[in-house]
């Protein structure tokens, strides 16, 4: 069974920073690409950022590009978004994902909240 556990979510003001961690087991973890999608409040959920398994592929969502870094550490089984410079409209509920070998996310965490407001 696949487990992925997000923290590090909170509130922030403005401009501030916040980084995300999900914490992956069940699965070997090193060979699949991990995603970051979010679902702000009256939202369908969207597209963050992707990171491949050997870190050669990673993308953004262009709302996010400049600000948002998707990084892995494999030994620790863990996927992180380091966020600087928020704004009130990155407010969501932030999920990561694994994705299996066709690239389809198969396995979701349960989320942690982002809340950028003064």
């Amino acid at each position: 069974q696949v487990q992925l556990v997000e923290s590090g979510g909170g509130l922030v003001q403005p401009g501030g920073s916040l980084r995300l961690s999900c914490a992956a087991s069940g699965r070997t973890f090193s060979i699949y690409a991990m995603g970051w999608f979010r679902q702000g409040p009256g939202k369908e959920r969207e597209f963050v950022a992707a990171i491949s398994w050997s870190d050669r592929n990673i993308s953004y969502a262009n709302s996010v590009k400049g600000r948002f870094t998707i990084s892995r550490d494999n030994a620790k089984n863990t996927v992180y978004l380091q966020m600087n410079s928020l704004k009130p409209e990155d407010t969501a509920v932030y999920y990561c994902a694994s994705a299996d070998d066709d690239g389809q996310y198969d396995y979701w965490g349960q989320g942690t909240q982002v809340t950028v407001s003064s």
